[in-house]
């Protein structure tokens, strides 16, 4: 009894050191030791096909004068042209609020024109009742350093024109001594210092009344 339980403890130690010593399963050993390979790029794309992708989107500038502004900028957008602005055609500064109440004077390129979508269009404007100037009026600029002459321009144009830190008084230019509200609405009378003065800072003085109005 004895003998056979000591043989069968050799068998199983046996049996046992055979198992551990044998080698990995083939399979798996080809795996883990097989080098990493990248997969195929599934990207059919040829030099020409990224060299069209890179030419920039064209499109024909419609021709907007004489359209609504809410009209044009839809109009636009339907040909592809999204980077859209509007500006005030009399030089009055004003802000196109409410599109429709707009109409388009003039664009700043031509109609026709094969333009790059990127591309801006600006449109100068004026309210649906007024006349379109025959060239767009530029706001007044201090260019140079001198004084403009103000004289005729909105209270907000001549604002914009000079220095954000220089002092400005306005009143109003009639023997009412109206508060000068909305800024845009009133044309400057008269001007302190004159047009042409050097500006080092002064302050500046207006007298405005509304436009349609006669100054004094």
């Amino acid at each position: 009894m004895r003998i056979r339980i000591i043989t069968a403890a050799l068998l199983c130690a046996v049996v046992g050191s055979v198992t551990a010593c044998q080698p990995a399963d083939d399979k798996h050993a080809s795996d883990v030791n097989a080098p990493a390979t990248t997969p195929p790029s599934s990207s059919n794309s040829t030099p020409a096909d990224d060299a069209k992708a890179d030419e920039t989107e064209k499109a024909t500038v419609p021709d907007f004068v004489g359209m609504g502004l809410q009209s044009a900028q839809d109009k636009a957008q339907e040909v592809g042209f999204y980077g859209l602005t509007s500006h005030d055609a009399l030089g009055r500064d004003r802000m196109q609020a409410f599109d429709r109440n707009w109409k388009v004077c003039s664009q700043n390129i031509k109609a026709g024109t094969s333009a790059s979508t990127d591309t801006e269009l600006d449109f100068g404007t004026v309210k649906l009742e007024e006349s379109c100037p025959v060239k767009d009026d530029a706001p007044p600029s201090a260019a140079g350093g001198k004084m403009p002459d103000f004289r005729g321009e909105s209270v907000k144009a001549a604002r914009g024109a000079l220095d954000s830190s220089t002092s400005i008084t306005v009143n109003d230019a009639s023997a009412d001594d109206r508060m000068v509200l909305m800024e845009s609405n009133w044309q400057v009378c008269s001007q302190t210092p004159a047009a042409g003065t050097a500006l080092d800072g002064q302050p500046v003085e207006l007298t405005a009344v509304k436009f349609g109005e006669n100054c004094p």
